[in-house]
């Protein structure tokens, strides 16, 4: 084959897409990310960095070698619609406590119609958490480990007796989208699990990823005799990709994928999923010893085992001071890291403030929070002060 120069060659790329990114973007080490590349390349899929972020990732939560990762388009709603519209056949049932589980559970599984029963058990006023339970038997059941609205997990304990209180045809579902990577659930006793790479892993929004059972695949088969599922949401094609070549049904952000690799790597490096768990477990507790100290802070989910530790909401409990003026005097500092500032989730109605806790938000320990009690506390001593 014909040797050609290095220095003869052009340094542009030319294949129709992903195409040749700006000139500044390319001075940039994201021009390292492959984001160039095809995805159908087997050096980037088939042999390469979706198949070595599939096995990192495996490894990571240890899952059991017959379960298919799939890289799916867009972040967890996409994927949510697509669980819904290719899991379930006449019933699905889950738990509605937050923004997100009301997402699935409501918004999403209202639009299979109405020939498939429903059967969703929502918080009552007061409750942060349903106190009934879903109805085990249906076809599908949703579960959210970490409701990333409130601050509220699912306990272990719960998801085991889930787990084991599910009937021979059920699917249990879960959405770990702010607790996977940062949390350790108990394994291999789901037959979904989805997640946006956005939170525990730090990566760029607008990618996702959906884990399935054999017997989860089983039923994406079973389930097209119920309904129609668009080309783009169709589970059993992404099954194929996956299972054959790593790759994905559509152009999936390689960027993305390559920086969600580097995370399960640095997690895999560092300790594993445990010590990702212990990381945040220790960010959150020096979040609640500031709430302690300061006594205008505590934290809005009272009962330990439903409080979550990736994403911890506490309670302003000085009534003169209100989330929207700590977040707003924050953004004022002019830092991008602090341009939203932190505040409270849209539908939640306490004064309050969302703290996320996941590894990279600190690495090293709690300096980067220490900090940021430090400025609160100067923020709150000035309203005071205006009063």
């Amino acid at each position: 084959m014909l040797k050609i120069a290095k220095e003869l060659l052009p340094t542009s790329t030319f294949t129709c897409g992903p195409s040749q990114g700006h000139p500044l973007l390319r001075q940039t080490p994201i021009c390292q990310t492959l984001f160039e590349r095809s995805h159908r390349a087997k050096d980037i899929s088939t042999d390469g960095l979706y198949k070595e972020a599939t096995e990192n990732l495996k490894n990571l939560l240890s899952l059991p070698p017959d379960y298919t990762v799939i890289f799916f388009l867009g972040g967890a709603t996409p994927a949510l619609d697509a669980v819904m519209w290719n899991l379930v056949t006449n019933s699905v049932s889950g738990l509605v406590f937050g923004a997100f589980s009301k997402l699935w559970c409501q918004k999403i599984a209202d639009r299979l119609g109405d020939n498939v029963i429903k059967d969703f058990k929502v918080a009552k006023e007061g409750e942060f958490f349903p106190s009934e339970k879903p109805d085990y038997n249906a076809s599908l059941v949703v579960l959210t480990p970490n409701e990333t609205s409130t601050g509220v997990q699912i306990p272990n304990e719960y998801l085991e007796n889930a787990w084991k209180a599910r009937g021979e045809d059920t699917l249990i579902a879960w959405d770990c989208t702010s607790c996977a990577g940062g949390r350790e659930l108990p394994k291999g006793q789901f037959d979904v699990m989805l997640f946006s790479m956005q939170k525990c892993f730090g990566v760029g929004g607008g990618s996702s990823v959906i884990i399935l059972s054999p017997k989860a695949v089983k039923r994406i088969d079973e389930a097209k005799k119920y309904r129609t599922v668009p080309y783009a949401l169709d589970l059993g094609e992404a099954v194929k990709k996956a299972q054959e070549k790593c790759q994905t049904v559509n152009t999936p952000s390689t960027t993305n994928i390559w920086m969600f690799n580097e995370a399960c790597k640095w997690m895999l490096d560092n300790g594993g999923l445990k010590a990702m768990d212990a990381l945040c477990r220790k960010h959150a507790n020096a979040v609640l010893n500031f709430a302690k100290k300061c006594g205008y802070l505590a934290p809005l989910i009272k009962d330990e085992k439903f409080r979550s530790y990736t994403t911890l909401t506490l309670e302003v409990t000085d009534p003169a001071i209100k989330d929207a003026d700590i977040s707003a005097a924050l953004k004022a500092t002019g830092a991008a890291n602090l341009a939203d500032g932190i505040k409270k989730y849209s539908s939640v109605k306490q004064n309050s403030l969302r703290i996320g806790c996941f590894p990279f938000v600190d690495i090293n320990g709690t300096e980067q929070f220490e900090k940021l009690f430090n400025c609160v506390d100067l923020i709150v001593k000035d309203l005071r002060a205006q009063k």
